[in-house]
């Protein structure tokens, strides 16, 4: 860690919830670095453990149905997403009579932002696994959009016997980006250019790569969730979290291992999507050949031996938030279509 972020700083940055000098417009909210004063759409319990020597907690929603089919589903979110962006889906899978465990990854939104932590996704899916443990959970489907969907694959390799199938919804790691072409930073870079958030710069980024270039006055309310964390007085926690976060997501490709997963496995792509980690970094020339999603699902779709491909011509990366009902009634399709395949 940098000599100028020091233990003190960050301790204090944390304890300090209170509104900073100055108060916000309604529409610029200042949350805490737990995403305090945010409301999620289900009640939110925390799962403590320690890890890696340090008392860290999950937070998360565990949705009953009102009519159980005897299913659990469990929602990955994205890195620039919290499980209550999941909102739509929770009450699609519930209606439809699956139990669903949302959990918010250590590291983002509700869960603990440690100051020292290795953050792999072998670690991310063994957390997530003592989640479900401690609910009683022993198999689920596992649904992982965007970052989510790499933690889904991990999770999948990892915990095959607990997997009930997979569903990827645009998930990034379908190429490497490194081997690409797409230059290294360190981790204080990383840093430096996570303390630079602002709500105009996330919601440029997800107006051109999330929406098509379309906007709807409902995404604002997601691009303030991401915003209020890093306006407000744990702003430094919150980026150096995001920072060791961004250099996992680069640094630890699960592409090459797709041959090796066992279950059915539901891929749901909107086609106009182009994320790329630091595409914005690679050479000029390099950045129009990062993100071809119709390449890349189709490559994906024939290296993962029991995928089913379904994907959304007009859609961006976050199909589920963009079009809900084409996306649910594929979900939905997709999942009975994989659980009838195993009967």
């Amino acid at each position: 860690m940098p000599a100028r972020f020091s233990m003190s700083r960050l301790l204090c940055a944390t304890a300090l919830f209170a509104p900073l000098p100055g108060a916000h417009a309604a529409d610029e909210p200042s949350y805490g670095p737990e995403l305090e004063g945010f409301s999620y759409p289900e009640p939110v319990r925390k799962f403590a453990f320690t890890s890696q020597k340090a008392k860290l907690h999950m937070a998360y929603m565990d949705v009953k149905p009102a009519t159980p089919n005897g299913n659990t589903a469990v929602l990955l979110h994205g890195k620039n997403f919290c499980g209550a962006t999941w909102e739509s889906t929770i009450k699609v899978l519930a209606d439809a009579g699956y139990r669903v465990v949302v959990p918010d990854q250590v590291g983002f939104c509700k869960s603990s932002k440690p100051a020292h932590y290795q953050y792999t996704f072998q670690q991310l899916a063994a957390n997530t696994r003592a989640l479900l443990e401690s609910l009683g959970v022993r198999q689920a489907a596992v649904i992982g959009h965007s970052t989510g969907g790499m933690l889904a694959v991990r999770y999948g390799l990892m915990y095959p016997e607990q997997t009930t199938q997979l569903v990827l919804v645009n998930p990034i790691g379908l190429e490497n980006w490194k081997a690409a072409g797409v230059p290294s930073i360190d981790v204080d870079a990383w840093y430096e250019r996570e303390l630079k958030t602002t709500a105009e710069r996330i919601r440029e980024y997800e107006k051109s790569t999330y929406y098509v270039n379309q906007w709807k006055p409902e995404y604002q309310k997601w691009v303030q969730m991401l915003a209020g964390m890093n306006r407000g007085p744990g702003k430094q926690i919150v980026a150096w979290n995001s920072a060791l976060l961004y250099d996992m997501i680069y640094t630890q490709p699960v592409v090459y291992e797709f041959p090796l997963l066992k279950m059915p496995a539901l891929l749901l792509i909107g086609e106009k999507d182009n994320t790329a980690i630091g595409k914005d970094l690679a050479p000029p020339e390099l950045r129009p050949r990062l993100g071809n999603y119709p390449m890349l699902m189709k490559q994906a779709a024939q290296n993962i031996p029991k995928a089913t491909l379904m994907s959304f011509p007009k859609l961006g990366h976050a199909p589920q938030m963009q079009d809900p009902d084409a996306f649910h009634a594929a979900l939905l399709k997709g999942m009975a279509d994989a659980d009838n395949q195993k009967k």
